[in-house]
């Protein structure tokens, strides 16, 4: 995906995420605000438990050695955001004049499969560790009781074909970025090791 793919959205979060974008974009040409959009993918990292793919149901699962539970297709391409290169994105856009009037992707581990990922996962915890997709059916069910399932139903479908965010604009402009994917699970871990209450 890149910066520049139309806003075509068809779900009720993706409609409001485009109405936002363009509403704030008219307002930056038309000068009242200056505005830089920085976009990220499914985010993980030290402190993220809740609200993320990648939380506490996976990392913490698997320092319990329990199954991690993921949407979709373990085997595709997937894009996940380190929370700290986020971060750091964020502090560029907000600071480097280039980035004014426009939406960038933000720079991250390279893009692999969630049970490559997984596989790091399982090298940082010293076990195996199991993968359990969790279903659109099964998601939709637990909305019912979970308002957070309820919103991952909503937008599974980004897990069902692969879900690749091209961040080569940012790093064109404003140079190479990203933490390796192997040193971000290994930092993830870490403070996942730390947590009271952590096996």
């Amino acid at each position: 995906m890149t910066e520049d793919l139309p806003l075509a959205a068809t779900t009720v979060k993706g409609r409001t995420r485009a109405a936002m974008t363009a509403e704030l974009l008219a307002a930056g040409e038309a000068g009242r605000i200056r505005i830089a959009i920085g976009r990220a993918s499914d985010f993980f990292g030290a402190g993220v438990t809740q609200g993320s793919t990648l939380g506490e149901r996976v990392f913490g699962h698997a320092l319990a050695g329990r199954r991690a539970d993921f949407i979709g297709d373990a085997d595709l391409p997937h894009t996940y955001s380190y929370v700290p290169d986020i971060a750091a994105g964020l502090v560029t856009l907000g600071t480097d004049a280039r980035a004014a009037g426009q939406v960038w992707h933000l720079p991250g581990p390279r893009t692999v499969t969630t049970r490559a990922l997984m596989d790091l996962v399982a090298v940082q915890v010293g076990h195996a560790v199991g993968v359990r997709s969790v279903s659109k059916r099964a998601l939709r069910v637990l909305g019912l009781v979970n308002p957070m399932m309820r919103e991952l139903a909503e937008t599974s479908y980004q897990f069902d074909e692969p879900f690749v965010l091209d961040t080569s604009r940012y790093e064109s402009v404003f140079g190479a970025a990203g933490t390796p994917l192997a040193a971000a699970i290994t930092a993830t871990v870490a403070w996942y090791r730390t947590r009271p209450g952590t096996p």
